[in-house]
């Protein structure tokens, strides 16, 4: 993102030095357009700038020779100035060049909200990029739980001794009134095992780009697995773009087979069983096709639900109209979900943020 800020801030300098009256507020407007489209190529980047860096049709001629002296290409950029001058010319009154940048942007944002109707699946990488600042405006919740610390409470059943002898010190060793406090609480816990199998691999970066963007106050704990399980908790520290090249990076099973239940014995035995699970809400996003021993899955469900305060299966194939939980796999882990959503698109992801609530 400081790269990004340092282009705007760089190419708004530029513009400026022609005459261009292109201030912070503008920069950082091409900045957002930038993340929102997510532009692969050069007149895509043009497009950007002409919707956000100018207010008149007579600056697009200096905004073009601007872009092709600091971005150094002029291959369809001719074109695409001459496609916007016209647009922009023949529109009545002073502010012609602000509507045509407004019609621009809300065109872009409109494209981004269809997106969010596409199953992941079907997403593309920048696709899916383009859902980043969507995907901010959602917030991953853990149910509260008591903690060892304590706040003062006048309606609390506990009096707190040493804060009633404390004030008594005022009024000659007698207490005027009693101290009372109740337990403070904190947001439970959130593990997040994600399955990136062959099957899996286009869910799997929606969900863990979504964890990045909208984990919030969550203290998030996140794993991948498909024949080895990978803890990815600190790769995941950043902003979505790099989290996302950082988890290819660090899990060398993308899209290999699935061993849930060994996985899960794994992550049992070494994580969960030590803490890690315990009262935590555990999200498990997986198809449930199990190469190994159905029996095994079942198993460390049990062990595992014994230890979590909540299980949430994240299937994608739970959205096909008449599924049944017929594969060996989802079988059996069925009985120990608290709550089995699709969350196949962004508009079907409320689903999850309710379970994850409880």
């Amino acid at each position: 993102m400081s790269d990004l800020a340092t282009l705007a801030a760089r190419f708004g300098e530029a513009l400026r030095a022609q005459g261009l009256a292109v201030g912070a507020d503008r920069s950082a407007r091409f900045a957002r357009a930038i993340t929102l489209l997510s532009p692969t190529r050069p007149e895509e980047l043009y497009w950007c700038a002409l919707a956000t860096l100018v207010s008149s049709p007579d600056q697009i001629a200096t905004l073009t020779q601007v872009f092709i002296t600091v971005f150094g290409e002029q291959q369809n950029l001719a074109y695409a100035a001459a496609r916007a001058a016209p647009a922009a010319v023949g529109a009545p009154g002073p502010d012609t060049g602000a509507e045509s940048s407004r019609r621009e942007v809300g065109e872009l944002a409109s494209g981004v909200e269809r997106l969010a109707a596409r199953e992941f699946a079907d997403l593309d990488a920048g696709e899916l990029a383009r859902l980043i600042e969507l995907m901010r405006r959602f917030r991953l919740v853990t149910p509260m739980r008591r903690s060892r610390r304590k706040r003062p409470s006048a309606s609390g059943r506990r009096v707190d001794l040493r804060e009633t002898l404390r004030r008594a010190r005022r009024s000659g060793g007698e207490p005027a009134a009693l101290r009372r406090w109740v337990p403070r609480e904190k947001p439970r816990k959130l593990v997040v095992l994600c399955d990136i199998s062959g099957s899996m691999q286009a869910q799997a970066r929606a969900m863990l780009q979504l964890l990045v963007c909208a984990a919030g106050g969550a203290r998030a704990e996140v794993f991948t697995f498909a024949t080895r399980l990978t803890r990815l908790t600190r790769a995941l520290a950043t902003d979505p773009v790099t989290a996302l090249r950082r988890a290819g990076d660090q899990a060398p099973d993308w899209s290999g087979g699935t061993r849930i239940g060994e996985t899960l014995r794994e992550f049992l035995d070494v994580h969960g069983a030590r803490g890690m699970a315990r009262g935590a809400v555990v999200v498990i996003v997986s198809d449930g096709w199990e190469t190994g021993d159905p029996a095994v899955l079942g198993a460390q469900m049990a062990r595992l639900s014994r230890l979590a305060y909540r299980i949430v299966w994240v299937n994608p194939r739970t959205a096909k109209p008449g599924y049944r939980p017929l594969a060996g796999g989802m079988a059996a882990v069925w009985p120990y979900c608290d709550a089995v959503v699709s969350a196949h698109r962004l508009d079907a992801v409320d689903d999850l943020l309710a379970a994850v609530a409880g």
